[in-house]
């Protein structure tokens, strides 16, 4: 029997529903769940009536890359000085969004960002009709009230729109995480029927787009949602298990021509990204990396993956930041380690080969994915056995500033959550920042041209990660550079390993402004990281 109503409408009808002041939730990672074409013609609506205007944005991540979606709306905003449009964010990343940046650090709106786990958990507590969120996450860090609350610049901190507060409970320290709860959403999946019956059988993640939705829909205040999809189904043609997003969550469907559809920031679909096609990773699949001070870095935190393996007697459950520790995924395909060492995206993938740059976020050969808030889940309660992150900036505390500096505000994305959550992080990055000539020969190391920018500092510039709360937690904690480990105590860093051909005194304590604890039996990093052939990883496990 036909509905006798029809949820598909034009882009303009629904966008019209959005009153001035009104609090927009956006779903998005990177160009993965972003609505890209309902925020361009939000942009366009604006330009034309100047309204709605006044709005203020909630994002479980970041629904934009340079200068694509909101990036695209910010460098508009940013080139029109009296914008109107949006006058402020809570966004927990915005390295891939430039103008973004621009417009927070001229403070021409206000900005605030908690970690991608905190906003995704954030949406399921308001859509159970709590007022925020209770966590011991960002204790100690700049998410702390004692420190900045996670206001980025003056007018967030002026206003306080979002913010946290410091309570306890039986004793121990909580961060209790507030911001206004949205009265309209953006969301985005695959194909609707009617009803409003949404998949995403051609998204790469899920996202937070169910919590999302159902935010918005949460009592006192229930609000709108629009959803964008890309094709239209008949009411009773989608398999109910394919449903993410029930019908009764939705009031507007929009279909969004396809180049506004894309799976990341640079692929507009890969049927191996959705799972249609679930391929073997195998060496043959990576690019080769030639080995140098990244490669290094990345064969030595898979040393400490490889202990872990030994001391659990079978696979172990990682997570892998961006940038480097991205690459260990690489060094276990080429090792042909992969099933030993079962890595995770904070997004929802499980296994299979994770993709860096604007396609962050999104896996070739995932074997399993899962919505976003249960992904964090595995994270914050210390499920997984290790993390692997990188970093900024080290003091002599064993905090790290992994994404804020003076002239560069990415955003702490889900590092908080995953350092904070796993019993063991492996941080992993370059000794020194910015230009600089390293090579191998020989089985050593040659430092050529150092970097000129110190990363082992006295003091770091915002704190991301609180060594002492670590500790007091019981966690392991090493810092793995190309050059240089060293691990956490009670008296501070402690120097444990160099790599051969190094100088201790000019490559290492010269180019800190602490004096590390020097380990009595300081070693030489294990010989197999210098050489360029395979370390014969899996002989160690024994794999047959």
């Amino acid at each position: 029997m036909p509905l006798p109503y029809n949820k598909f409408v034009e882009v303009n009808y629904a966008l019209s529903r959005i009153q001035d002041n009104s609090v927009l939730a956006i779903s998005g990672f990177n160009m993965a769940t972003t609505p890209e074409y309902l925020i361009m013609k939000l942009w366009e609506r604006y330009r034309d009536t100047g309204h709605p205007k006044n709005l203020f944005i909630i994002s479980d991540t970041l629904p934009a890359t340079p200068n694509r979606a909101l990036d695209f709306v910010a460098r508009r905003l940013y080139e029109e000085k009296d914008q109107e449009l949006i006058r402020g964010m809570l966004l927990p990343f915005i390295g891939w969004a430039p103008w973004i940046q621009k417009l927070t650090m001229k403070n021409r709106i206000e900005l605030y960002s908690w970690s991608i786990g905190m906003a995704a958990y954030w949406f399921r507590e308001i859509a159970s009709g709590r007022p925020g969120l209770i966590t011991y996450i960002g204790r100690g860090t700049f998410l702390d009230p004692r420190q900045d609350g996670g206001a980025v610049n003056n007018l967030a901190k002026e206003r306080r729109t979002c913010k946290t507060s410091l309570i306890e409970i039986a004793g121990r320290e909580y961060l209790f995480y507030e911001a206004p709860k949205p009265n309209i959403s953006f969301i985005r999946g695959t194909t609707a029927d009617e009803m409003g019956n949404i998949t995403m059988d051609k998204e790469g993640i899920y996202g937070t787009v169910l919590a999302i939705a159902q935010a918005s829909k949460a009592r006192p205040n229930p609000g709108i949602v629009i959803a964008q999809v890309e094709r239209e189904a008949r009411f009773g043609s989608l398999n109910p298990k394919s449903v993410h997003v029930p019908g009764p969550l939705v009031d507007y469907l929009v279909i969004a021509p396809s180049q506004y559809q894309w799976q990341g920031g640079t692929i507009m679909f890969d049927p191996r990204i959705s799972g249609r096609i679930i391929p073997p990773i195998t060496p043959s699949l990576l690019p080769k990396i030639k080995l140098g001070d990244r490669k290094i870095i990345a064969r030595r935190i898979a040393l400490e993956m490889v202990r872990l393996v030994k001391e659990k007697e079978g696979p172990i459950l990682v997570n892998l930041g961006i940038g480097i520790p991205t690459m260990v995924t690489n060094i276990a395909a080429e090792e042909e380690i992969s099933d030993f060492i079962i890595t995770t995206i904070e997004s929802g993938p499980w296994g299979g080969l994770a993709l860096m740059g604007e396609d962050f976020g999104i896996s070739i050969g995932p074997f399993a994915i899962i919505p976003m808030p249960d992904m964090f889940t595995n994270y914050e309660g210390g499920i997984i056995d290790a993390a692997s992150l990188g970093f900024m900036q080290i003091d002599k505390k064993g905090n790290i500033n992994s994404s804020m500096l003076l002239s560069r505000i990415p955003g702490p994305g889900g590092f908080p959550v995953i350092a904070a959550g796993s019993p063991r992080v492996f941080f992993g990055g370059g000794f020194t920042a910015g230009k600089k000539k390293i090579k191998v020969s020989d089985g050593k190391l040659l430092i050529e041209e150092d970097g000129p920018i110190t990363k082992f500092v006295d003091k770091v510039y915002k704190i991301i990660f609180n060594g002492s709360v670590a500790l007091e937690m019981g966690k392991e904690i090493k810092y793995i550079t190309e050059r240089a480990v060293f691990s956490l105590t009670r008296d501070g860093l402690i120097l444990e390993e160099i790599a051969p051909g190094v100088d201790l005194d000019k490559d290492i304590l010269a180019k800190m402004e602490f004096k590390p604890v020097i380990s009595d039996k300081l070693d030489i990093m294990d010989l197999r990281i210098f050489k360029d052939e395979k370390m014969r990883l899996k002989d160690e496990l024994k794999m047959e």
